[in-house]
Parts: C-alpha cells; sequence; structure tokens
C-alpha cells in the first residue's frame, strides 16, 4: 500500500512548493468574528484540507485485504499532497480497536497500530496478543503522535487530534478486541458492563464506571502533556459517537479546557456530530469551540445551501458527516466558503472521480482567496448579490459566487468609491482581470466563460 500511496501522490505533486512558514498560534476564536479563528495577529485563520483513515496510526480501514501489521501509511507524501493543493488542515484520525471485522469492504479481517498502553501481560488478549496495561503508556504512539504534527507544523498545517472513536464500536465488531474491554486488558477495567460497547461513551454512575472515567481522563492529560507546546493542535472529542453520548462528550471538552487552564498553551477543542441520532442543537449548544454538523434541518442545509443558524461558533463543513466518503464537490466547497463555514474533505487518497478532484482543488482555491481578502472583516450575505451567496465587507470588499447563473445583480448602493474587478474560472482554477467599475448604485455583471465563477471586487 505504502508503494501504491507514493506512486498515487507522485502524480499531483511534481511541483510541490514547501510551506515557507510554520502555523502559528495557537489557534484562539477571532473574536470580532467568531466565525473563524485566529493566530492571535488579528488575521482570520481559514482552515481547509482532507483528511484519510490512515494518517495516524497503521490500519487496514476500508482496504480490500487483511494484513497484519498493517500497511504503513506514507505520511511524508500525505503531507507533500496537501501543500500541493493549498490545504492547512486535517483530522489525525484514532482507532481504539487493534483488530476489527470491517463494515466495507463487509466481513474482511483489520488490524492497527500502535496504541495508547503497553501490551506487557500476562495473559492473552482476545487478539491473541499479550494483554494491555492500561496503566502503562506506550512511549511508541505518543512519539509518533508528536512528530506528526510537528511535521504538519513546519509545513504550515493545523492538525485536529482526535481523541476518541465512537464509530467502529457501533458499527464492526471492535469491541471484542478493546483494550477497555475486560478480555484484553490486565487492570480489571470494563468500559462496557452492560455488554454494549456504546456505554464507552457515556458517563457511568458505577464503581466501574468512575474507574473506566479515570482512565480515560489520564490518557487525556497524557494527550495534552505530550503536544500542549505546539502551536497547530486543535482537540476533537470523539468521531460518531451516538447520541447518548452528549453528556460524556461535554465532560471531554470541559476536561481538556480545565487541564490546559494550568497549562502554558491553550488549544481549540471541537465536538462533531454524533451518529447514529444526535442532533445539529446539541453541538450549538456544547462548551465546544468548533463544531462539524450534520446537514441538519431546512434552514441549516449544509450539503446544499448552507446557512447556519449562529454565527458564535467556529463551523467545519466536513463531508465525514454529510456523506461519507462519497460527496462533496468544487460547488460544495464554494458555498460552504461563502458562507463563512471551514471546510474539510474525507476521502481515500485514490485516483478519484472528476467530483474528488474538484473538491481538492476548490479548496486550495477559496483558502488563496481567503489569504488574500481581509477575511476577519467579512460576513456572510444572502441579500448583496442575487446569486444568494456573498461575503463582504460592506463598502470596501466583495466577493460572490455564482453556479448557475451567467448574469447577476450586486447591490452596491451603500459603496461608494471605484473598485478593481477580478473574474475567478472555478474550473479552469484561472483569474482574469477587468475594468474597475463604481459604486453607489446596484450593478449588473455577466460571466466573461462559462461554468461556476466568482467575482472579487475591492475599493481602489
Amino acid at each position: 500500500m505504502a508503494a501504491k500511496f507514493t506512486i498515487i501522490f507522485l502524480l499531483v505533486i511534481l511541483s510541490v512548493v514547501a510551506q515557507t512558514h510554520p502555523a502559528t498560534g495557537p489557534l484562539r476564536i477571532l473574536k470580532t468574528n467568531p466565525r473563524y479563528f485566529t493566530d492571535g495577529s488579528g488575521k482570520a485563520i481559514y482552515l481547509v484540507g482532507s483528511h484519510n483513515w490512515h494518517n495516524f496510526q497503521d490500519n487496514g480501514h476500508r482496504m480490500p485485504t487483511t494484513q497484519d501489521p498493517p500497511p504503513v501509511f506514507d505520511y511524508n507524501a500525505y503531507l507533500d499532497f496537501l501543500v500541493a493543493h493549498h490545504h492547512n488542515f486535517f483530522r489525525l484520525w484514532r482507532w481504539e480497536a487493534p483488530k476489527w471485522t470491517d463494515a466495507q469492504p463487509k466481513g474482511v479481517i483489520k488490524f492497527c497500530e500502535p496504541h495508547p498502553w503497553m501490551r506487557t501481560g500476562p495473559g492473552t488478549a482476545v487478539d491473541g496478543k499479550p494483554k494491555f496495561d492500561l496503566t502503562k503508556f506506550n512511549p511508541g504512539y505518543f512519539d509518533r503522535m508528536r512528530s506528526r504534527i510537528i511535521a504538519a507544523r513546519d509545513r504550515g498545517i493545523y492538525v485536529s487530534v482526535m481523541l476518541f472513536e465512537g464509530w467502529e464500536l457501533q458499527f464492526t465488531d471492535a469491541w471484542t478486541y478493546h483494550p477497555f474491554n475486560h478480555a484484553n486488558n490486565i487492570n480489571g477495567i470494563d468500559g462496557a458492563e452492560s455488554g454494549e460497547a456504546r456505554e464507552l461513551n457515556t458517563l457511568q454512575n458505577s464503581a466501574m464506571g468512575k474507574r473506566v472515567l479515570d482512565m480515560q481522563d489520564a490518557f487525556l492529560r497524557k494527550v495534552v502533556d505530550t503536544v500542549d507546546d505546539l502551536d497547530n493542535v486543535l482537540y476533537e472529542t470523539c468521531n460518531e459517537a451516538a447520541g447518548a453520548s452528549t453528556s460524556w462528550q461535554y465532560h471531554v471538552i470541559e476536561y481538556v479546557h480545565q487541564y490546559e487552564a494550568g497549562k502554558p498553551k491553550r488549544h481549540p477543542v471541537g465536538m462533531t456530530y454524533q451518529y447514529p441520532s444526535g442532533a445539529n442543537a446539541l453541538l450549538y449548544n456544547s462548551p465546544a469551540d468548533w463544531i462539524s454538523p450534520n446537514d441538519g434541518g431546512p434552514e441549516e442545509r449544509f450539503r446544499d445551501n448552507p446557512w447556519p443558524p449562529r454565527s458564535d461558533k467556529v463551523i467545519v463543513n466536513d463531508t465525514d458527516h454529510l456523506w461519507g466518503h462519497t460527496g462533496g464537490d468544487n460547488i460544495w466547497v464554494w458555498k460552504s466558503f461563502m458562507r463563512g463555514l471551514n471546510v474539510l474533505f474525507m476521502e481515500e487518497l485514490l485516483p478519484s472521480p472528476t467530483w474528488q478532484d474538484s473538491a481538492r482543488q476548490a479548496m486550495g482555491q477559496t483558502r488563496r482567496f481567503a489569504d488574500k481578502m481581509n477575511l476577519a472583516e467579512m460576513s456572510p450575505s444572502r441579500d448583496i448579490s442575487g446569486t444568494g451567496y456573498c461575503l463582504a465587507n460592506r463598502g470596501k470588499e466583495y466577493l460572490v459566487f455564482q453556479f448557475d447563473k451567467g448574469e447577476f445583480n450586486v447591490n452596491l448602493s451603500d459603496a461608494p468609491g471605484t473598485f478593481s474587478v477580478e473574474w475567478f474560472n472555478v474550473n479552469k482554477d484561472e483569474s482574469i482581470a477587468a475594468d474597475p467599475v463604481e459604486g453607489g448604485e446596484a450593478r449588473t455583471f455577466t460571466t466573461p466563460f462559462g461554468g461556476p465563477a466568482a467575482l472579487y471586487l475591492k475599493l481602489k
């Protein structure tokens, strides 16, 4: 797999330009425009990038064959890929079980390593290897976490550390092999006394439940101790734990906040959509600094016409919680950006259909515009342009996106002065300068090419 991965990405990184500046931070919410983070400079940091299940622990998830030890992921090629596409963000995936039977391809056994705890025995776990000692952390796991985050930082990339993973507990047999299953550790820990694996992602009132939470909190402290000094770190509580996990996820967020309060640096903690039986309201009302919703109700429509009901949290629109790894294209990326959202794209990092290539490219396109504009002062508007998609710093700067109209209006009635005009061809990744226009009234614009376009107006 490593060789194939490298070959694939050599095709798209023939001329990688290295990031010249490391990622700066730590990130904190930009108070004047809390749709975005800032690094403390006052500049808005727009987060965008591709993520994949193999970018931290080596594992065989969704690969067609069984392999133990699992395939080795080419992390350097992955970073090259992100830099080549001008991405600056990804989720660092965690898998909790050393073995599971995959849901897709169905019935294929998968393996994963390394894990946070040492496998010392005595005794043999269900997977035939020594049992875990949950009081002894595995240096290899945390050294890899730190080194991979540093490598990303040096390329100008921010990393969200996934603290827990809930999908595998619900949709595979991962609990059979999980370190917190009493059959697999020497500490007498049973994270699901009821036999229901989802119980591990809940607050349990029993004596055993409190021991389990103590172990989880110890893991959180170890993660924070490992990476607290790094500026490019964010945290994510858990990937796709069920709806019953709400109180437990709020605890994780608050615990990390409290523990970091005594540390030199503090980092954003995020909460992503609970699957199944989640609700976006639980994210909006959480103590999280950033969130990733699902499609939502008729006013949200994060798939095809996103409009967040609130603007007091950083929102990362992630295909993982909208389609999984089967949706998202350049139109979706641009729509998300124009509505004040950050963007993540979950993919297999394989040769892809057109929609996947266009999404990768569009994330880099939107980031280039975010870098050239004064994004900190810009807010989404559905009324300034007939397209319904406009980021505006009224009277000074406008970015308008059109995906289905060659002609549209932009209301500049409250914006006197002369504006420079730039057209951007989304499909061809090309910019075209046009004659300046005068503000002070509504103006009609016609795209000089077919297909989706962005119009950038700036006061001269």
